[in-house]
């Protein structure tokens, strides 16, 4: 069903239209939503909003019966207080029936949501850079957008900005394709970046071509290092020259693992789970002497302190 239909049926509903042909001929007369006139008042009815959801309201919105049944089952586990004006937003937006009850079923917090909350978020997105279109696409491939705060949501483009040099382009295409980028670590982002940038010899244009924040650390590491032990890769010099051709970065990473075997490894998923098992002994390995690195050196640190603490108490006396 079109945007505009969707649309011009939820304005419908919303102004409170008090007969449902569809429900009425199905017997679902008790489930309609009317506007009744105050008997104390004896002015001009006037129509608002209804703070109420039911099934015959959400076929008005263009849902199919067995859409609204789902979605009125939904709302009424997570009690629907608020679920109208999330409905009022998501349509604005311009999101059919379909794509709204996916959403919902990917992500019930939404259910808990206030309308102007929702509404707060998603015009903050827009000011992101995030155009009709791609944050459509945003919010039905990732939904639990709608529920970070806003300094959360800032901080990961901020980081990407100032920290990897991203454009500010480029933050907003990673945003729109891997937008599960705004709950990782940050940290780990970084470190993502800099193996990429200077163990891998790759530039920003290339990253965001390659989506390469939708992989995760290990598995990047574990398939450019597969790569590099079997000589198919090799970390550019100084002036980002190699003695070999380095396969793009979209063909390590953006390809199913059959497909990075056959055509990029030139090797056998036996050979790569085996080397997979042997690169996680070897960083459970090395966590461990960093580990007890770590211990070490806060004993001297100890150690230091001790002897400074003392030396400073017989300089005053």
């Amino acid at each position: 069903m079109g945007t505009h239909v969707c649309r011009k049926r939820m304005l419908r509903w919303m102004w409170g239209w008090s007969v449902c042909p569809v429900a009425v001929s199905r017997g679902h007369m008790p489930f309609c939503y009317t506007h009744q006139a105050n008997p104390s008042h004896s002015g001009p009815v006037t129509h608002r909003p209804g703070n109420q959801l039911t099934l015959c309201s959400l076929l008005e919105m263009g849902f199919s019966e067995t859409q609204a049944k789902e979605m009125h089952e939904g709302a009424t586990k997570s009690r629907w207080k608020h679920v109208p004006s999330v409905l009022t937003a998501l349509l604005l937006l311009g999101l059919n029936p379909s794509t709204i009850l996916k959403i919902m079923q990917k992500c019930p917090e939404v259910y808990s949501l206030k309308g102007a909350d929702l509404q707060q978020r998603i015009d903050h997105l827009r000011k992101m850079g995030l155009v009709e279109g791609s944050l459509q696409r945003m919010i039905s491939h990732y939904p639990k957008v709608m529920l970070l705060p806003v300094k959360r949501v800032n901080m990961v483009p901020r980081l990407l900005r100032e920290k990897c040099l991203f454009t500010i382009h480029q933050v907003t295409d990673i945003l729109r394709d891997s937008p599960e980028v705004l709950e990782e670590d940050l940290a780990q982002l970084e470190f993502k970046f800099q193996y990429v940038y200077f163990r891998m010899g790759v530039r920003q244009p290339e990253m965001v071509k390659a989506k390469l924040f939708r992989l995760p650390l290990s598995e990047l590491r574990c398939r450019h290092c597969f790569l590099e032990r079997r000589g198919l890769y090799q970390t550019p010099d100084k002036k980002g020259q190699t003695l070999i051709l380095n396969p793009p970065l979209k063909d390590v990473l953006c390809v199913s693992e059959e497909t990075y075997l056959t055509q990029v490894a030139m090797a056998t998923a036996e050979e790569f789970h085996v080397f997979r098992k042997l690169m996680a002994r070897e960083q459970e390995e090395k966590g461990r002497e960093d580990e007890y690195s770590s211990d070490e050196d806060e004993e001297d640190k100890d150690d230091d302190d001790e002897h400074w603490n003392t030396g400073y108490k017989k300089d005053r006396k």
